[in-house]
């Protein structure tokens, strides 16, 4: 162990300072001694006997630095920067003896205000570092403290040992991602952890994630953002920016996920925490926000971007208001050199720093927006992203759509290098599986990995299949309400997607029904046995697999209570689902036919082929409701390898035929939904069966 923190420290990235820095000459700024700084650092970085500090500004006259004692409101030192401490449009400045265990810190820029122009500067308000590595101000969840202009920054000793363990570094056919809220996950008292809603909540509940099968967890929004964003009451209950989708400062992680506060080593606790993934084979992937800021419109706070370069970070229109391609009051100029570059920067610190194997990019459509807001061809962002060397291994996938009516489903700027939620494999399947006419053709697409929207020739594994996530029904609610019930969010029901495709199996909501009940468990199985069953990279959300309920809210952006928290209670009461999620999951890893097939088929069979209640009947009526998939390959372990996923989104039992094996193999039945617990494999005698209504059996050619 001593041999591998030795090796580790050796091979840590160390910051070389140039030999001839004493013999620059020292000035005195309010007491302190400085000199001009390390110009190409952004951020405020410790330094032997100091801390560097830079920052830029297209606009600004001037620029101060604010010194604040810990938790203080006002700065006990201002050092304006020297004018020659000035290169360019780069401020630096190293100043000497400073604790770094003492101080947080801010600046003040003055420049020019001209509204129509997008210049809004103002000297009285103090900013955040773009660059900020830790942020203060909001550390304790739900802190209503007034607090003014409250956000300060940290400066942050990286002396994590990552040991000599690498990355797991899972091919994206393999992948099997799980999307969770770090706090939601084990913040009710039901999650049995030592330290509900933190980063070390979800660390003590990784031997589960293990145990269920997943490979990989999607978290949602982890950088510093503030939940009191926006809070309000509402008959007793407390609404909050809960899921994050707001984002402080790109940098810094939410301190209030942490179980206890590590001055000056904010991030370690997530570094342990992704460390212990890694361990056991689990990727880890950060859902990004870089479409807007939670600086709003002109109604919104004024704590960073708007005072450093407001009409850089920023799509304005011409009379210097903001576009809102994000829904949320401003976008992001994320194609602008100086925005390309921090986020740019950005992701390589989350790489390099905290080991992280993938991106989600919330909104990403946006990300490929010019300064005018018109979608670009080949965004220089999006183009540097998928070819950056040190992101060369890790995964990009978009939310390809944004807020703006802009939808790139099948067509976002790829490169070969990104994969996008397939919100048409959601859409399509939920449709399907309740029974909506004409929707057998679009089910069987779907399944064999939308080949009809990604030519799988250019876009191998560029289609991540989900039927839930968090912006929406959960499985459970998904075949248990037929609308939305959103009135606890407080906007009389009018948000959250009217679309939703859902069915309530009879009753809307819960009931004591045996007969809706036991549908609705066999919905869910049907459902997730297809997302197994489906080429592409599956996904699903965090409770699922033990039906967990957010009451018909499918909008719970704010609802910081059980609606959201998962309700682990359920995990023991829906104990055969867990086993039914897990059994899939296994069955997905032991079949490498359903998550791709570079061989092109065997035993005269194609790669993949649609039939109908007859074999090769690839033509789908719009009246039916019968979809068979057969997936043919070969195993390198086993051989040949055949399996046929059977559905019928149908309210009656049909009589199937399946395709004829050679003679030296037969069909095993592995997986029938209609069933509460599943039955042992079983050989059919010949090629005929029933399949019951309303179900989805999986047979394999052994």
């Amino acid at each position: 162990m001593d041999m591998e923190k030795t090796l580790a420290k050796e091979a840590a990235p160390k910051l070389v300072l140039p030999r001839t820095i004493h013999l620059i000459p020292m000035d005195t700024i309010d007491g302190f001694e400085v000199r001009p700084g390390f110009y190409d650092i952004n951020g405020a970085t410790a330094i032997p006997g100091g801390v560097n500090f830079t920052i830029h500004s297209h606009g600004a006259a001037s620029v101060e630095l604010l010194l604040f004692h810990r938790e203080a409101r006002e700065p006990y030192a201002v050092l304006p920067f020297p004018e020659h401490y000035r290169i360019g449009n780069v401020y630096s400045m190293i100043v000497f003896k400073l604790d770094i265990e003492e101080f947080e810190y801010a600046y003040r820029v003055d420049g020019p205000y001209d509204p129509e122009k997008g210049l809004i500067f103002d000297r009285t308000k103090y900013l955040l570092d773009p660059y900020a590595k830790a942020v203060t101000g909001q550390s304790r969840w739900g802190d209503r403290t007034p607090r003014g202009q409250h956000y300060k920054a940290r400066v942050v000793r990286d002396d994590f040992d990552w040991g000599v363990m690498p990355r797991p570094l899972i091919p994206m056919e393999d992948l099997i991602i799980y999307e969770l809220h770090v706090r939601g996950f084990t913040k009710d008292a039901s999650s049995g952890v030592r330290n509900p809603g933190t980063f070390e909540g979800l660390m003590e509940k990784i031997p589960y994630l293990e145990a269920l099968g997943v490979n990989a967890v999607e978290l949602m929004p982890i950088f510093e953002f503030d939940e009191m964003q926006d809070y309000r009451q509402m008959n007793g209950q407390e609404l909050y920016n809960y899921w994050g989708y707001s984002t402080v400062c790109f940098f810094a992680p939410n301190t209030s996920y942490t179980a206890s506060l590590e001055y000056n080593r904010e991030g370690n606790e997530l570094k342990r925490l992704i460390q212990a993934f890694h361990q056991r084979g689990i990727e880890v992937y950060l859902d990004v926000v870089f479409n807007h800021t939670a600086e709003g419109d002109e109604r919104g706070p004024f704590f960073s971007f708007k005072g450093l370069d407001n009409n850089i970070y920023y799509l304005l229109k011409p009379d210097g208001g903001y576009y809102n391609f994000s829904g949320c009051g401003n976008t992001l100029n994320c194609n602008h050199p100086i925005v390309h570059q921090m986020i740019m920067d950005c992701l390589r610190y989350w790489v390099t720093n905290y080991r992280v194997d993938g991106f989600r990019f919330d909104l990403a459509s946006i990300l490929g927006r010019n300064e005018d807001g018109s979608p670009m061809d080949k965004p220089p962002l999006l183009q540097a992203l998928a070819f950056d060397p040190i992101l060369g291994d890790v995964k990009l996938i978009a939310e390809a759509w944004d807020a703006g009516g802009l939808y790139q489903v099948g067509s976002f700027p790829a490169w070969n290098r990104w994969a996008e939620w397939n919100g048409r494999y959601r859409d399509d399947i939920r449709r399907y599986l309740k029974g909506d006419e004409g929707m057998a053709r679009a089910a069987a697409e779907r399944l064999v990995g939308s080949p009809d929207i990604y030519d799988p020739g250019k876009r191998e594994n560029a289609s991540v299949n989900f039927i839930t996530c968090h912006d929406g029904f959960t499985l459970w609610d998904l075949f248990s309400y037929s609308r939305k019930h959103n009135l606890k969010n407080g906007w009389n029901n009018t948000d959250g997607a009217d679309d939703n495709n859902s069915w309530n199996c009879g009753v809307e909501g819960e009931t004591g029904d045996a007969a809706v009940n036991a549908l609705r468990r066999r919905m869910v199985r049907n459902a997730f046995a297809l997302l197994m069953c489906s080429r592409g990279i599956p996904m699903f959300l965090a409770g699922d697999e033990f039906g967990n309920s957010q009451f018909g809210n499918n909008n719970a952006y704010c609802q910081d209570n059980i609606t959201s928290w998962l309700d682990w209670t359920l995990l023991e009461r829906n104990r055969e689902q867990f086993r039914f999620f897990q059994n899939m999951i296994r069955f997905r890893k032991d079949h490498p036919v359903l998550r791709s097939n570079k061989s092109g088929g065997c035993c005269g069979f194609p790669d993949v082929s649609f039939h109908g209640v007859e074999p090769w009947h690839d033509q789908f009526a719009a009246h039916e409701r019968y979809v068979g998939v057969m997936f043919a390959g070969w195993d390198r372990r086993t051989g040949p390898e055949v399996v046929y996923a059977a559905s019928n989104a149908y309210w009656e039992e049909l009589a199937v035929r399946l395709p004829d094996l050679p003679a030296s193999m037969r069909w095993e039945l592995a997986v029938d939904t209609f069933e509460e617990e599943p039955l042992p494999a079983t050989h059919l005698s010949n090629s005929h069966f029933t399949i019951r209504p309303r179900s989805v059996m999986v047979f394999v050619g052994r």
